[in-house]
């Protein structure tokens, strides 16, 4: 199991989760994020005074999935996220140890499902 986390522009959500849609992914938490990579952000004025804005919006997608949706998931992700400029984002996969489905006390993969 495997938890899959990615970090994308927000006006890419819709692409990414009809892209996850069609690969058969339908179950994940959204959420969303500040932060800066290598686009480093930028300044602006206000009333006189510049600023330095280097947060920027994102948003976090997190996928939970058994071992054989793990490249499919990654693909789809690029695929709809993917515009070829900086600040497109990261994905990032991690061990998932357990999970449980509370409901009905399932673990493990079939709590994933």
């Amino acid at each position: 199991m495997k938890l899959v986390v990615a970090m994308i522009q927000p006006y890419k959500l819709e692409d990414v989760k009809k892209a996850l849609f069609d690969a058969k992914i339908t179950k994940m938490t959204v959420s969303t994020a500040l932060g800066c990579g290598q686009q480093a952000g930028y300044t602006e004025e206000y009333r006189g005074a510049i600023t330095e804005i280097n947060l920027l919006k994102k948003v976090r997608i997190e996928v939970a999935v058994n071992d054989e949706f793990v490249q499919p998931t990654i693909d789809a992700i690029i695929k709809a996220a993917r515009s070829g400029n900086i600040g497109d984002g990261k994905i990032f996969v991690t061990n998932l140890e357990e999970c449980i489905r509370i409901r009905t006390g399932e673990k493990g993969k079939d709590a994933i499902g």
